[in-house]
């Protein structure tokens, strides 16, 4: 195929259209001055091979792309669907992520009052700006890890970040202190945990429960929000000052503990509370008909 210079060619016309039919590979650029104008416009048609184009606006009815990268500070679609068929999206995409910069990430709708699902890095959490329904859902019930301090004082941890609602056997004997790890102190809010405590069912631990007054459920409560160093405190119990739990062997004690946090400083045992009820004492009983 012959190739003719554009360079040295002048559209008579002066209307700025091309004079070369369409599948005519062009060398150069083809450029037409319009009449009455110091207006230079430059028509691309038929283009052939990989050239690299820079433009200003691009006006069109559709387009589509292989791959597609958008530099700057700004992208707006306005259209009335979106479809897209990744599975997964990326929010807040860099080369160094870390929670810090994740902090504040998420999705707003637009409304009277904006409705806004971020990731919270003070709290480890997503946050939901209106309350949320959610159809069927399940509770996690995760073990309480132990660690013995000696002295019959075994330690109950609760990690918030594993869930809130715990089990834990007593087979190892009686529980002198309770810890509860990492729950969220933002905001003046509650925060429960469920211990399920089961019962041992063989000598000499069986039926051993925390009945002292010294090393009992709520004497001895040790508080450790998330990011902060914690601190000890001692819970309130209802007309006692202990959680009794059962004496009886293979018996399940539910045990609750809410926190308040009161929104006034994370780092002082004042601004926290601790509330402990327990639900003692269940067991099989005799099936009549």
């Amino acid at each position: 195929m012959s190739r003719i210079r554009a360079d040295s060619i002048t559209n008579s016309q002066g209307t700025g259209s091309p004079i070369f039919p369409l599948g005519v590979t062009v060398v150069g650029v083809l450029t037409a001055t319009v009449a009455g104008s110091a207006t230079t416009a430059t028509v691309a048609r038929g283009l052939i091979g990989t050239p690299d184009i820079t433009v200003g606006n691009i006006t069109g009815a559709a387009a589509t792309f292989t791959n597609l990268t958008i530099n700057g500070t700004q992208t707006i679609i306005n259209t009335t669907s979106l479809e897209v068929s990744d599975k997964n999206i990326g929010i807040g995409s860099t080369s160094s992520p870390s929670d810090t910069l994740a902090d504040g990430a998420g999705i707003t709708i637009y409304g009277t009052t904006n409705k806004t699902f971020t990731w919270q890095d003070n709290s480890d959490c997503f946050t939901f700006s209106d309350g949320i329904d959610i159809k069927g859902a399940v509770e996690t019930v995760s073990v309480a890890s132990t660690y013995d301090l000696g002295g019959g004082r075994v330690v109950l941890e609760c990690n918030a970040q594993n869930g809130t609602v715990f089990t834990h056997n007593l087979s190892n004997g009686n529980v002198g202190i309770v810890s509860l790890r990492n729950f969220p102190a933002t905001k003046n809010s509650v925060t429960t945990f469920t211990i399920l405590f089961t019962q041992a069912s063989t000598a000499p631990t069986a039926g051993v429960g925390n009945t002292t007054v010294g090393t009992g459920i709520g004497t001895n409560i040790r508080l450790t929000p998330l990011g902060v160093a914690g601190f000890t405190t001692s819970a309130r119990v209802s007309s006692a000052s202990t959680v009794t739990l059962s004496t009886t062997a293979n018996d399940i004690d539910i045990v609750t503990l809410a926190i308040h946090y009161n929104g006034s400083g994370t780092g002082s045992v004042g601004n926290y509370r601790v509330l402990a009820t327990g639900n003692t004492g269940f067991r099989f009983g005799t099936v009549g008909f």
